[in-house]
Parts: structure tokens; sequence; C-alpha cells
């Protein structure tokens, strides 16, 4: 596995090792080894989720707050997703940055999404299919969220025919200024 630190470093772009022939192809999905490698020891998973989601779906920008913080490795498997992690930890030189990359099912890439972050996906295809590792459980009393579309923030989304479809909770969600944060 070869990791990739955007441009906010702690943000890292993991891409696995494909063995290919004419059967098909493997590649190892996860490794602690490998990852602590990457990206720093001391980090462990305990919980996995699945979401699918139709083309124009925008999920986020959630995170959690401490002491329920959690990391996330982001994987699609299915479809094509456009992926940010935005920096929320208000004492960093770099609050409210944001990074993204084009994760695909067929690129195999993950995302690593550390602690202190918030993460937001928009679905590029019909149906998309993600998988994301945590390092902490669901806490809903933890949960937080910030707009999407905070001119503060300024991330550039794929633009969506009639603009992309959210959930109640996603629609509401506050400005960084007025969140929440680390």
């Amino acid at each position: 596995m070869k990791g990739y630190p955007l441009e906010l470093p702690e943000v890292v772009l993991l891409e696995p090792r494909v063995f290919k022939d004419e059967r098909g192809w493997f590649f190892e999905s996860f490794s602690q080894p490998a990852f602590e490698a990457l990206v720093g020891s001391g980090l462990s998973f305990v919980q996995d989720n699945h979401s699918c989601s139709e083309a124009g779906v925008l999920r986020g920008l959630h995170y959690q707050l401490p002491p329920k913080a959690q990391g996330k490795l982001v994987r699609v498997v299915a479809g094509a997703v456009f992926d940010v992690a935005v920096d929320v930890r208000r004492r960093s030189s770099t609050f409210g940055a944001w990074v993204a990359a084009e994760l695909t099912a067929q690129g195999r890439q993950q995302l690593w999404v550390p602690p202190g972050f918030a993460h937001g996906f928009l679905s590029l295809s019909e149906r998309t299919e993600v998988l994301y590792k945590t390092t902490n459980v669901y806490a809903p009393e933890q949960e937080r969220a910030i707009a999407w579309d905070d001119p503060a923030i300024g991330i550039h989304w794929p633009t969506v025919p009639d603009g992309p479809r959210l959930s109640p909770k996603d629609a509401e969600a506050p400005s960084l200024a007025c969140a929440e944060v680390f």
C-alpha cells in the first residue's frame, strides 16, 4: 500500500497494490501495520459503515466531537464520489481549509480522514456504495454537521443538475462560524 498526503497532510489518499491476471484481480483492502506505517500508530477501527446513494446525493459535512471523535477510512465499492475533508480544529493553522479526492470503485483508493475533520461526499454515479471504517462508534450526542455550501469554506463541488439531494439534517446544518467544533 502507498500513501499520498493531500494539501492538508493529515488527510491521506491510500492506494493498494492490485494483483491482476486473466482470472481477475486481488488486493488487500486493509492491513493495520501498513495503515499505521502510513498515517501513524495508535489508531484502531471499531465500526464499519456501508452506505448506498443515488446520483446527486450529498452526505455531509459530518464529524463527532471529543470524547467520541472519529477518524474515517473511506472506500468506494460501487460507483464514484467526490469526497471532501474539512479541518474543523479551531486552533489549527488550516482551520476551515478543505481537500477533496475523487474515489471510484475501479480506482480502489481510500481516503483517511482523521479526527478533527468534517467529512462529506457527493455521489457521482447512478448508484454508489461507500464503506468506511471509524475509530469510534457512532455517538448521536456528539455528532455535528456544517453546511456543505458554506461560502467561508468555499468547496468547489461538481455541478449537479437541480442541485444536490440532501437530508433535512444536512440542509439545515450551520455555517462553520456558528458550529461547535474542536
